[in-house]
Parts: C-alpha cells; structure tokens; sequence
C-alpha cells in the first residue's frame, strides 16, 4: 500500500533543516496533513584500531537528557562530498585525522518523520593531530573494545539506533 505525497508546503526553515506540512493521499483515497522534517544528509565515521578497539565520543543529549556513546557526525556542506565530511567531522570531534575511508552503511534514523539519511563510514589506520576542534560535543573520547559492544547496547549506553546499529554491522565485520 503507497502513501502518495501530493504537495508540501514550507512551515519553517533554518541552515540545518525544513518542516514541511504534506497533502497525503491514502490507498483508499482519504487524505491527511501529515508534518515531515526534510533535513541535510548526515556523514559519520569512527576507526578501528590494529586491537579492535572503536573510537567513540561519550556525551550528553539535552533533547532526550540522555549520556552515552557515539560515534563522530554531523551535516554535509552544500556540494560537499559524504565521505569528506565524515572525514572533516571524525577530526573535528576526536582530534584524530581518519585514513582511507569505508562506506559501512547508510540509515534512515526516523523515516516515518523525517528523510534524513545517515552515512556511516570507518576505517583502519588513523592518525592523531591534537585536540579535537569541537571538544565541547562530548565529555570523553575512549578506544573500546569492539567485543564489549553487544552489551553495551543491550544496557542502553548507545541509545542513537543509528550508532547502535553501525556499532553491531562494525562489531560483526571486524569480530565475525
């Protein structure tokens, strides 16, 4: 059964993204306003290291009040390339400078809501070059053992089900 999408209309709009208010069509011809977020697509990466450990930002979430681990983000740049940007966003967060990147998958976090998509990338070798940039995102940077992941899910200490789920694909390709 398809949802049609007959218009939008703008209700708001900043740098990172816009509500839009939608005219949906359903299978049986009924229709409905329904708000959906259009958002910038977001680049991720992390590294893993020769003792597969992961390197992950803890930090707080004002909007959910919530702590935990996550792995480096944030929005591509206009005509910026993905990969680039996870790059820029790994060095900006960490302070480590990532190597050749992998593409390990791409999300839709919250596709019922919004049409963000989330790129995550990894790699192997990583060099460090101080201080991270933007260390006010997080309270601690920390190598962790990619064995210990499952469980730190299953306690919640990764509540982001994207980093959750990128945590488990990296857990699984390097642990088997």
């Amino acid at each position: 059964m398809r949802w049609k999408n007959l218009a939008e209309r703008n209700v708001y709009e900043n740098r990172w993204f816009r509500v839009n208010l939608a005219d949906v069509e359903l299978p049986d011809g009924r229709h409905l306003d329904h708000f959906l977020i259009r958002m910038r697509p977001v680049a991720v990466a992390t590294v893993v290291n020769d003792a597969n450990e992961v390197l992950l930002l803890w930090r707080h979430r004002f909007i959910t009040d919530t702590w935990g681990w996550e792995l480096a983000a944030g929005v591509v740049e206009d005509g910026e390339d993905v990969a680039r940007a996870a790059a820029r966003e790994m060095e900006e967060e960490t302070g480590w400078r990532p190597g050749p990147l992998r593409h390990l998958m791409t999300v839709e976090p919250s596709n019922g809501l919004t049409d963000a998509r989330h790129h995550v990338y990894w790699t192997d070798e990583a060099e460090y070059t101080g201080e991270p940039e933007d260390g006010f995102e997080s309270d601690r940077r920390e190598w962790v053992p990619l064995k210990l992941v499952p469980d730190m899910i299953a306690r919640g200490e990764v509540p982001a089900a994207n980093m959750a789920a990128a945590l488990l694909l990296l857990h699984h390709t390097r642990l088997g």
